[in-house]
């Protein structure tokens, strides 16, 4: 009798967490029906929290093969014997080792990634989040923390956010990886990057970034993964992978929301 009865009480401790599990699931389906998710371009109810089904269509998400050092996309797959960076990236390779991107940046991502940025639309981090955690997968995975591109504190007063910062957290959390929201300072108060030419974007943001005294001493040898909404040029990323690398990190990698499709070229 005894071992039957720790038998069933064994069985009965194995079932109450799926039960539990059972109910919650239960539950949100009772609220999804009650109080249907709002997708986040649109006031109209979805089936889950996100995208309504026309502006999801609209995006170009970034698929394998892209180059691994700036994320663009291949036009086809080169087979095995095929390089893995474009020729850009083998003639130039940016200061940061690897990059990649969540999206193209379009008309479509544009509209989503402006929303986000400056109507102060929250409910987008941690969309994006997925979608970077999901197109840097490999990185995440070598990574040993996370750090966003910061903004100046003028900027921050005025747009109230860091937008890399708030895409940041999330990716960092859910992948379990330590968060490092001020190990990179920008010191100097640039002029925005929208406009500029290439050589204009490198020298606006020339030593504009730092690392913290903090940051030191959690950078040093270990392998960073910096994030930020859009790749264009890629300066902003250069200057602060630089940053990083002369505080003493061991590599530095880039994750995006989205990148032009010709960003490598406008470097140039």
């Amino acid at each position: 009798m005894r071992l039957q009865d720790g038998v069933w009480r064994d069985r009965l401790k194995a079932a109450v967490p799926r039960i539990a599990l059972g109910a919650r699931a239960l539950g949100r389906g009772v609220a999804d029906l009650l109080l249907p998710s709002l997708a986040h371009d649109s006031p109209e109810a979805t089936a889950s929290a996100g995208l309504t089904a026309g502006a999801w269509s609209r995006v170009i998400f970034l698929e394998d093969p892209v180059c691994d050092g700036c994320g663009a996309g291949f036009e086809m797959d080169g087979g095995p014997f095929a390089s893995a960076r474009c020729a850009a990236c083998l003639a130039q390779p940016y200061a940061f080792a690897r990059a990649r991107a969540a999206c193209v940046y379009d008309e479509a991502s544009r509209g989503l990634i402006l929303k986000f940025k400056h109507g102060d639309h929250q409910p987008f981090a941690p969309l994006f989040a997925r979608w970077i955690a999901r197109s840097a997968a490999p990185l995440l995975d070598e990574a040993d923390a996370v750090a966003p591109v910061p903004l100046h504190r003028f900027r921050l007063l005025s747009r109230r956010f860091n937008q890399a910062a708030e895409i940041a957290r999330p990716l960092a959390r859910d992948a379990g990886l330590d968060y490092l929201p001020e190990a990179l300072i920008r010191t100097t108060h640039t002029t925005t990057q929208g406009g500029k030419s290439a050589r204009g974007r490198r020298l606006n943001v020339k030593k504009a970034f730092a690392v913290s005294e903090e940051g030191r001493r959690r950078i040093k040898g270990r392998r960073i993964l910096l994030v930020d909404d859009v790749l264009t040029t890629g300066a902003t990323a250069e200057a602060c992978a630089r940053a990083l690398l002369e505080a003493g990190a061991r590599a530095v990698d880039l994750a995006v929301v989205a990148r032009v499709r010709t960003a490598r070229q406008l470097t140039t």
